[in-house]
């Protein structure tokens, strides 16, 4: 007897979006000032090098190897995080200025050059009934590369903005690239550990986040952020940013057709290469942006992650309605 499709759940904001606002609200009323100002700081970036160290130590030789097996679906997926986004929002350039906010358009530049998430798109890939071996490969291999086409893309596409520096590319080399590298260094020894307490360390992500987005949004808010960007730019944000992932998964969705791609490969194609990591964002974004800055440039991922997180939701369970009725019909 075929089993009948799940009844649609409708997505809901999750604990750590909930949380991510109230940072921003503690951060608009109660932003950190005089001595308070360089022990966050220095708490974030604590947490920045924590972070892309337990990344690294959580990332096996095996599994940067498996990661490059399935290399047709994985140049897919690459091609559509570090070169399908950023053409895009390229293309958006003519609205600087104009329907969105020079300091916004920066953060949409930022978000076009960023990696995949791992977690959600797996999770979502798995709802489909997608190919599940092949999203993990897929977000794993977009984050590798992450590590060293973010800043490499970003400092491309804004460096006629002069939004970055020199100084800023070396303090992500010994910020992000040095922890990332040590942590694969000490998998062997330490990556049992990790994984025995993965549910655990995952606050360590969360929480990461949390101190920088409340550093960086404290920081836009004393230099007049809210003066700057009104309602009607953050309502043009929302457009953009739904029409950035509509056209992104749209043209992810022509291609595997188009490859006669199984049906679970194009699910980990579409989940995979349409989503942008808010936890590997945030603190890059921290080590290369200007502190005053970082605020106004988190905010369209901020709104993205939210959107992208609501879109898959549904469309993981169309896919999985498909799957179903397919598996029926044989």
């Amino acid at each position: 007897m075929a089993t009948s499709p799940r009844r649609f759940a409708w997505p809901r904001l999750d604990k750590f979006t909930l949380m991510l606002i109230g940072t921003v609200l503690l951060a608009t009323i109660l932003p950190a000032r005089g001595v308070f100002v360089p022990l966050v700081d220095i708490i974030g970036r604590i947490s920045i090098i924590l972070l892309f160290f337990l990344h690294g130590a959580n990332l096996s030789t095996e599994a940067v190897v498996q990661a490059l097996g399935q290399w047709k679906l994985h140049l897919m997926v690459l091609a559509a995080t570090y070169i399908l986004f950023p053409i895009i929002g390229l293309a958006l350039a003519p609205l600087s200025g104009r329907a969105i906010d020079p300091a916004l358009y920066t953060g949409l530049l930022f978000l076009c050059c960023l990696p995949s998430t791992v977690q959600s798109s797996i999770a979502f890939t798995s709802i489909a009934r997608g190919n599940v071996p092949a999203a993990i490969c897929a977000a794993s291999a977009s984050n590798l590369f992450g590590i060293v086409l973010t800043p490499m893309l970003t400092g491309l596409l804004l460096s006629s903005q002069s939004a970055i520096s020199i100084d800023a590319i070396w303090s992500i080399v010994g910020t992000i690239l040095l922890p990332f590298g040590l942590g694969m260094m000490l998998h062997s020894r330490i990556g049992g550990w990790i994984k025995r307490n993965k549910p655990k360390l995952g606050m360590v992500d969360r929480s990461s986040v949390l101190i920088m987005v409340y550093a960086a949004f404290g920081k836009a808010v004393i230099d007049g952020l809210w003066q700057s960007v009104s309602a009607a730019d953050l309502a043009v944000l929302v457009l953009v940013c739904i029409a950035l992932l509509g056209l992104v998964m749209v043209t992810l969705t022509g291609v595997s057709r188009f490859a006669h791609l199984s049906h679970g490969d194009e699910t980990a194609l579409v989940f995979c290469g349409s989503k942008k990591s808010l936890i590997t964002g945030v603190p890059m974004a921290s080590v290369l942006f200007p502190a005053a800055t970082v605020g106004a440039i988190v905010l369209p991922l901020m709104i993205f992650h939210q959107i992208q997180l609501i879109v898959c939701a549904f469309l993981a369970r169309s896919y999985e309605k498909r799957a179903l009725a397919q598996e029926t019909t044989s």
